[in-house]
């Protein structure tokens, strides 16, 4: 099919590696703790979203750029940190809200959308490893290469996104609570400090 072999396995590696906690998996928990479940919904399509930014580059062959080129992994490199690092710093100065006021300064959907999206499409390193997993399962001699990171790239895509959307709910479901509702000021105090240490890795990181 395309030249892509063992579909099966891809699939399997890609959801072990899609439930491995990491930033999208944190982003998601902290916007579902935050402001309820469609907010850590609408955050997991928007990462979603990002990924599709890394499959058109993977067929495109824009990320074997990004890989080979100094300059071009600086560039996106340090436009992701700094989003990162502005974004965490906005969350860990905002003043302290008593509770009726923080649901009604509850993040926008289109808001938590984009904060999904720029968080998975301007990571690099999400571009490279992309660039080395999928190959993997892609014949060398596919006539149709572009078509095959693709196909694969949605798959990936997919289990992620279906991944993040159930840690959405589970979160959500937590974020009932009496305890977790009083502390949401610790909550965007941790996400501000997650989203302030990635930024900070980023820009310090130079490959995979």
């Amino acid at each position: 099919m395309l030249g892509i072999h063992d579909f099966w396995l891809f699939v399997l590696a890609g959801l072990l590696l899609n439930i491995t906690p990491g930033p999208d998996m944190a982003l998601v928990m902290g916007r579902s703790l935050r402001d309820g479940a469609k907010a850590g919904a609408v955050a997991a399509l928007g990462i979603g979203a990002g990924s599709f930014v890394h499959i058109a580059a993977a067929a495109l062959g824009l990320s074997v750029i990004i890989a080979t080129s100094a300059f071009a992994f600086a560039v996106v490199k340090w436009v992701g940190a700094a989003y990162l690092i502005v974004m965490g710093l906005m969350l860990l100065l905002a003043r302290p809200v008593d509770a009726a006021r923080a649901e009604l300064k509850a993040a926008s959907l289109p808001s938590v959308f984009l904060q999904g999206f720029l968080t998975n499409a301007l990571n690099p390193k999400v571009a490279l490893f992309f660039l080395a997993f999928l190959p993997q399962f892609i014949d060398p001699a596919a006539p149709h290469k572009a078509l095959a990171f693709i196909v694969l790239g949605l798959a990936f895509n997919v289990t992620g996104t279906a991944w993040n959307l159930l840690v959405a709910w589970g979160a959500a479901r937590a974020a009932g609570f009496s305890a977790v509702r009083t502390a949401r000021v610790w909550l965007d105090r941790a996400l501000g400090a997650l989203f302030l240490g990635l930024g900070i890795r980023l820009a310090l990181s130079e490959r995979l």
